[in-house]
């Protein structure tokens, strides 16, 4: 059979892009991946970034523990803090009010400083200890739609949850670093969860950063735990106008670490379509979600 000539000009046919689109979304639904990842609790994302922490840390020498990390703080420290951070959680399950109001980095500084003089056994124990008590703590709750208000922000239990993998999970791999040793990436069931939670508070990161005008910016993540969103940003009160403004291509992995704040637009491999300054303001916005 002889192949239909190309159109003249190598101009596409009329209507071309419009079905391919249509074609596209009835084989994947917007922000669903391909091959289908399969659906985890946020409890389960939880609980596996801290058994894959602890695997981590077990691994580690006790020149290790003394290598520095983030901000003053060297490895021990670092568990330290995050200790402090499932202590501070646990008392936003029991209703403080306190921790609310509570700075993420001042309110665990604390428990980061206490580790020093102990030995790097008693440090993991303890954050062992306290990340069990964080999930036996769950499991005994009747539901985890709950709003939870902690270090400033108030997010559903299960929210909480997601953001608690992500945070286990950025700092095991500031461990990791700090070691010598390389990245770890999650797994695609909990990526995909922490893929869902970032690009839902895009919009909230956004207007604290005062991007100004309304705007529709399509985002791209690609590889396992991503997908596709048509995010809506900056003025709330304005009509947001359709198409979208921008269009944003990255990595599902390497858009958590930007999130994270573990990596600038600069160092990314991103194709960015559209309006360039807001598409740049929804990449800052994404940094800032960042509580260290």
């Amino acid at each position: 059979m002889t192949a239909a000539p190309a159109p003249a000009g190598g101009e596409l046919p009329a209507g071309l892009r419009a079905r391919v689109l249509e074609a596209s979304r009835r084989a994947r639904a917007a922000g669903r991946s391909v091959p289908e990842v399969s659906e985890i609790a946020p409890v389960e994302a939880f609980r596996r970034a801290a058994d894959a922490l602890y695997g981590t840390l077990r691994a580690l020498s006790g020149e290790d523990w003394r290598r520095p990390a983030i901000r003053d703080l060297d490895v021990q420290g670092l568990v330290g803090h995050l200790t402090g951070v499932e202590h501070d959680l646990q008392r936003a399950l029991a209703g403080d009010p306190a921790v609310g109001r509570a700075g993420h980095v001042e309110s665990t500084q604390g428990a980061a400083v206490r580790q020093a003089g102990r030995s790097p056994a008693e440090t993991l124990g303890e954050w062992h200890d306290a990340a069990a008590d964080t999930l036996t703590q769950v499991a005994e709750r009747d539901g985890t739609s709950a709003i939870i208000a902690l270090h400033g922000l108030e997010l559903p239990l299960n929210a909480w949850l997601v953001a608690r993998a992500f945070e286990l999970w950025t700092h095991e791999n500031d461990i990791r670093l700090a070691s010598g040793l390389q990245a770890a990436v999650p797994d695609a069931a909990t990526l995909t969860l922490m893929t869902r939670l970032a690009v839902g508070l895009l919009p909230h990161a956004v207007a604290g950063t005062g991007l100004g005008r309304a705007a529709r910016v399509h985002l791209v993540l690609t590889g396992p735990g991503g997908g596709t969103w048509d995010v809506e940003v900056g003025d709330g009160g304005a009509i947001v106008p359709d198409p979208a403004r921008a269009s944003i291509v990255t990595d599902a992995a390497g858009f958590c670490r930007l999130v994270a704040n573990r990596a600038s637009p600069a160092g990314m491999e991103l194709h960015i379509t559209g309006d360039q300054p807001a598409a740049a303001g929804v990449l800052a916005a994404a940094a800032s979600l960042a509580l260290d």
